[in-house]
């Protein structure tokens, strides 16, 4: 049993179909952090930022100051991956 669940686990993430990060959707088109260009996750929890109807996942609160710095340039980072 525990090698048929080893095996289903192993083909799920292998297939992608697991969430890489708690908190943020598969959807989202970014692994890395806009600001920091740490993996998201790696820092902990990943913070959530919405600028002008855009959500941005930074990899942690320290990067929320920088990210408000300015947002534009942020926000059109992930927005021409999402084209």
């Amino acid at each position: 049993m525990k090698l048929t669940l080893a095996l289903l686990s192993s083909l799920i993430l292998s297939a992608g179909l697991a969430s890489a990060v708690e908190g943020v959707p598969t959807t989202y088109p970014l692994k890395k952090c806009v600001v920091s260009d740490e993996d998201l996750g790696g820092m902990g929890k990943p913070v959530k930022v919405t600028h002008d109807g855009t959500d941005v996942y930074l990899c942690c609160k320290s990067c929320l100051k920088d990210f408000n710095k300015d947002p534009a340039k942020f926000v059109a980072k992930v927005k021409a991956v999402q084209k």
